[in-house]
């Protein structure tokens, strides 16, 4: 995976927004499709979700991109359609794709998708994210659980834009804008999407050390606040916890006990074996390189 989005340290928190595509994106589209549509895109939601091959998901789901693309053409205003196209290009790209002009192209599709599925659920929200900060800020106080869907959507294609034009000041400066985002969506409903919005505000609370203004005790609880969230079993929030909070904080102790459930864990959970799969592979990589790190 290409360096930049590695360093950023949003990357293996989009990497498991891939399943809640899927989970929360895919399954909305019944209120909006036929209902034979709707059925086959819960069973590929369903077969995806529980695989534990992450190389088949590598190989099967570009069909499944190409797929969602054609019925984005016929229904250019489907909201659903629209949130599973952002949610699954820009996961898919920062999972599996290594290459970074493919992954480009991904990206910017799914901040494209983003931004116009929330544009189609209210009439003042297209363009909003050019608004100043205090306006946008004030923009977000206006919303309610019904935007839930759409904002947390764009909130996830937004931080993966700025993962890929991180190296941009002017990218690097919508930040604030993303954690307010995040913040809001854990407002209105912070078990939303499995908790994972505190997964996202964990990892901005602590991109920088301390001494820089990062705010690790703050982090911490985003991370245990998940970890509860999801009563243990999405071991995705385990894998976050130790590589960005006991790394930063030299805390081998937690970082090693953390990684070390993950593996012992039980991967197979509805909804959640290939996201747990994943994240075993990414401790057992951490874990090898803790004494080099500590």
């Amino acid at each position: 995976m290409y360096t930049t989005l590695r360093q950023f340290g949003l990357l293996r928190v989009t990497r498991s927004a891939l399943l809640l595509a899927l989970s929360f994106g895919v399954l909305g589209c019944g209120t909006m499709m036929s209902s034979t549509t709707a059925r086959l895109a819960d069973n590929i939601s369903s077969g995806i979700l529980n695989q534990n091959d992450p190389e088949t998901v590598r190989e099967g789901a570009p069909a499944y991109l190409l797929l969602i693309d054609g019925l984005i053409d016929g229904e250019p205003g489907n909201t659903s359609l629209l949130m599973t196209g952002a949610r699954l290009y820009g996961s898919y790209a920062t999972v599996f794709v290594d290459d970074r002009a493919r992954a480009e192209l991904m990206i910017e599709k799914a901040w494209r998708y983003g931004q116009h599925a929330f544009c189609t659920t209210r009439a003042d929200a297209c363009g909003v994210q050019r608004q100043t900060y205090p306006q946008y800020v004030e923009y977000l106080g206006q919303l309610g659980k019904q935007d839930l869907p759409a904002l947390y959507t764009m909130a996830v294609a937004w931080a993966g834009w700025i993962q890929l034009h991180s190296e941009d000041m002017a990218a690097i400066a919508e930040i604030p804008k993303v954690r307010a985002t995040f913040e809001r969506v854990v407002a209105l409903d912070e078990g939303y999407a499995g908790g994972e919005a505190h997964l996202y505000l964990g990892v901005l609370s602590i991109l920088m050390p301390p001494a820089l203004g990062g705010k690790p005790e703050a982090a911490r609880g985003y991370f245990e606040r998940a970890i509860e969230l999801s009563e243990g079993r999405d071991l995705m929030a385990k894998v976050l916890y130790a590589e960005r909070y006991g790394r930063m904080m030299f805390d081998r102790e937690l970082h090693d006990r953390l990684l070390r459930e993950v593996l012992e864990a039980d991967p197979e959970q509805p909804g959640l074996t290939l996201k747990n799969v994943l994240a075993q592979q990414q401790a057992r990589e951490l874990l090898d390189g803790s004494a080099a790190y500590f």
